[in-house]
């Protein structure tokens, strides 16, 4: 049976800072996933990688869903992905962790045509998230943004988990671990980054998607009701001037300017000359831009000068919201790499 303990550090000493560096892929849509099913009193099983050697799909750290739900995430292009729900279903039956190692490093079958396409190690802990008590706290907590989430998994059954000054832990009954395995492991999931956005326009119903879809967190601000559906369904939406927005969100890693109005985005610069943000892109030309930095003072021009991308996005993606949008997300997604470097 498993037990669950749940603990609040009283000293602000212990609070962690977010870690440095952002969760790669998008395991957001993996907890949510699992948080919705254990909502609806399903019983899912996750999926995590904690060991890998030579060439394997995913990485140490990748997350995927399956058993009693949706099956969420890949640990493979989909060749070993029949084995693992096999192993998930009788998980989550059985309220136990099981250990799975999946090696796909034998010669005799490259040899004899049955081989997969990577030509590696994994070793995957499948947790039972019914039969871990206040687990929907901790998916919870990562999935409000702002902090990594460290996972701590032991042979004999012991899952732990820490996440900004909160711990839980958990014993379960456990199937046998594969003898080539480590003792224990350590993973971080790391947080996800957060974008948000001034202003919504004919991109936004393309790029706020596409952006979630890769794992960030998006808000859009925009107070102009004609573009406020624009945003989309589920969107965090504020209705918000830009000073107000920004206060809200002062941790944010990313933001865009997207008004196509002048005045609005003149404002929004100058307040993003007061923030932390550390990429701030604008959208339209540089001769716009130029005419916006006439209506700023000095010190918000040199306050911007380092961190703006302007125009935002890579070029030669073409025309059309369809085409901005994209080579929007493909310049954040390019900066969010930088920044595990």
């Amino acid at each position: 049976m498993a037990v669950a303990t749940s603990a609040v550090a009283a000293n602000a000493a212990e609070l962690r800072a977010p870690a440095p560096g952002f969760a790669e892929g998008n395991p957001s849509a993996v907890l949510q996933a699992a948080f919705d099913a254990l909502s609806a009193g399903r019983a899912p099983v996750l999926a995590l990688v904690v060991e890998t050697e030579g060439s394997t799909y995913a990485s140490t750290g990748a997350l995927a869903l399956f058993g009693e739900g949706p099956h969420v995430g890949w640990i493979s292009g989909g060749c070993l992905e029949p084995e693992i729900e096999r192993v998930a279903l009788l998980a989550g039956d059985a309220g136990r962790l099981e250990w799975l190692e999946i090696d796909t490093t034998d010669d005799e079958s490259l040899f004899s045509g049955s081989a997969v396409g990577c030509r590696g190690r994994q070793v995957l802990a499948l947790l039972p998230l019914a039969a871990m008590p206040e687990v929907k706290e901790a998916i919870s907590a990562w999935l409000a943004g702002g902090q990594a989430l460290e996972i701590r998994l032991e042979r004999g059954g012991r899952i732990a988990c820490r996440l900004y000054g909160r711990a839980w832990s958990w014993e379960l009954p456990v199937g046998e671990a594969p003898q080539s395995a480590s003792k224990d492991w350590t993973l971080t999931l790391q947080r996800a980054p957060e974008a948000l956005i001034l202003g919504a326009g004919p991109e936004t119903p393309m790029l706020v998607p596409m952006l979630r879809s890769l794992g960030w967190r998006v808000i859009v601000s925009e107070r102009r009701a004609r573009w406020r559906d624009a945003a989309g369904p589920h969107t965090d939406l504020l209705d918000l001037h830009p000073d107000d927005a920004i206060a809200a969100h002062p941790h944010a890693d990313v933001a865009l300017v997207m008004h196509h109005g002048f005045e609005s985005d003149r404002d929004a610069l100058a307040a993003l000359a007061g923030s932390r943000i550390p990429f701030i892109g604008l959208l339209g030309p540089q001769r716009r831009r130029d005419d916006l930095f006439k209506l700023l003072c000095p010190a918000e021009r040199e306050a911007l000068a380092d961190r703006l991308h302007s125009p935002v996005g890579i070029p030669h993606c073409g025309r059309g919201p369809e085409a901005i949008a994209l080579s929007i997300a493909t310049q954040l997604q390019q900066w969010r790499g930088a920044q595990a470097r």
